[in-house]
């Protein structure tokens, strides 16, 4: 049967496209666990490929062809070689792949030690043009209580819930567990999913104890991924949902080994 392939046609506009391919995939993966091995878990999937200016479109279906082949194992370990495939199969410069995702830990209330379930939204960014590079990256909730705040009151201090987003490009593996532990031993106090009252008393009583403004958050975790060797490039926000205002306080580091 002779089927019209209108992608393959050329154009004449010369105008090349940086990204064209497939959002929102929901599909199911495998992520490596530091406690339990591996976790199995489902990811909303974006897949793309630069587009030279002479080809009028790309091949939609490729790149979900591609990606039934590599979701079984560990997708991490083969990022390199899927994008390296939807780049050769596609006749591309450069293809990327967004792997957004839930992760969850097993918490242990402070004081009570009630197990429980903590969710956390992870993500990959890989690209291969000329080479592979990939970031790995986490959104912690935590607790900041404002250092001024507690200073100027004769009694109390707000407090907000805070959102510390940490995405490294490394040279030897880390885990998704040590991101989530660099956030959280930066804030003010760490959030679970489960509290009894004199777990509440604790959370409440570390944070007064230990107030933290979002600056002092980020140059906190900028120490540690500077003197952790394994760490390339990172980028570190803190997006502070304030309590008192109507707006959020924020703040970024972009740093690389050479800078």
């Amino acid at each position: 049967m002779n089927i019209p392939d209108l992608q393959s046609q050329s154009d004449s506009r010369r105008i090349s496209i940086d990204k064209v391919g497939v959002k929102g995939i929901r599909y199911p993966i495998v992520v490596e666990d530091r406690a339990n091995k591996l976790q199995q878990t489902v990811a909303d999937l974006n897949i793309y490929v630069e587009l030279h200016h002479s080809r009028r479109g790309t091949h939609m279906s490729r790149f979900v062809e591609v990606l039934n082949r590599y979701h079984r194992d560990s997708i991490i370990g083969q990022l390199d070689k899927l994008l390296l495939e939807v780049k050769t199969l596609l006749k591309a410069d450069a293809a990327y792949i967004d792997i957004s995702f839930p992760y969850f830990i097993k918490k242990n209330a402070p004081v009570s030690k009630i197990a429980s379930l903590m969710d956390y939204q992870c993500r990959f960014n890989a690209s291969y043009t000329d080479d592979f590079q990939l970031w790995i990256g986490v959104c912690v909730p935590v607790t900041t209580l404002c250092p001024c705040s507690k200073e100027i009151s004769a009694g109390g201090a707000h407090n907000q819930r805070s959102y510390v987003s940490i995405s490294v490009r490394y040279s030897e593996f880390i885990w998704i567990e040590e991101l989530i532990e660099f956030a959280e031993n930066a804030a003010s106090c760490p959030i679970w999913p489960l509290l009894k009252r004199r777990d509440e008393k604790y959370v409440t009583e570390r944070a007064y104890a230990n107030p933290k403004f979002v600056e002092d958050v980020v140059r906190e975790i900028t120490q540690k991924l500077q003197s952790d060797r394994r760490i390339l490039e990172f980028e570190i926000s803190s997006d502070n949902q304030e309590s008192i205002h109507n707006h959020n306080a924020y703040a970024l580091v972009l740093r690389s080994r050479n800078d």
